[in-house]
């Protein structure tokens, strides 16, 4: 059976010099918001492969009431949710995000990010999609508050 799960998470702007995005320091005027690292293309790809595996989701899983996810880098979540889908037979197929934000610019990154994440999860980095929009200065991205992502995920349980 192939399965296909969604993910999306947002996170605001905080005081900082940079932020965690797909796995990499990106720097910048200002970090993020969050309870672990903030990783919102990661948090999503989670959201997403937990739900194509029928799961749950991240706060499920890493609940900031936990304090062991105090400031851990989402890349842990992502090697996590590896290692449950595997443990019930699962592979993942493919990944496909799109980070959200209007500054910085990540083009540049998004290999990288892929490159990452893909060897987080277990997988060849062709199986990872990562592209960046911003939108053309509405809502909260737009006026550079924050940033989002949202997460496709493909995985298979024959």
């Amino acid at each position: 059976m192939i399965r296909t799960g969604i993910g999306v998470d947002t996170h605001a702007f905080g005081a900082g010099d940079g932020f965690f995005l797909g796995g990499i320091w990106i720097s910048h005027d200002h970090g993020v918001k969050g309870h672990s690292d903030g990783d919102a293309l990661i948090h999503a790809i989670v959201d997403a492969l937990l739900g194509a595996a029928g799961m749950g989701d991240l706060g499920r899983h890493f609940p900031s009431s936990d304090p062991q996810w105090k400031d851990a880098r989402s890349s842990r979540f992502l090697e996590a949710t590896a290692a449950m889908i595997a443990t019930e037979g699962g592979h993942i197929h493919h990944i496909d995000a799109t980070v959200i934000l209007q500054e910085p610019v990540i083009g540049d990154s998004l290999p990288e990010m892929a490159v990452t994440m893909s060897a987080a999860l277990g997988i060849n980095a062709k199986q990872v999609n990562i592209k960046a929009t911003t939108t053309d200065w509405l809502g909260f991205t737009g006026r550079k508050e924050g940033l989002a992502a949202m997460a496709v995920a493909t995985v298979d349980f024959t």
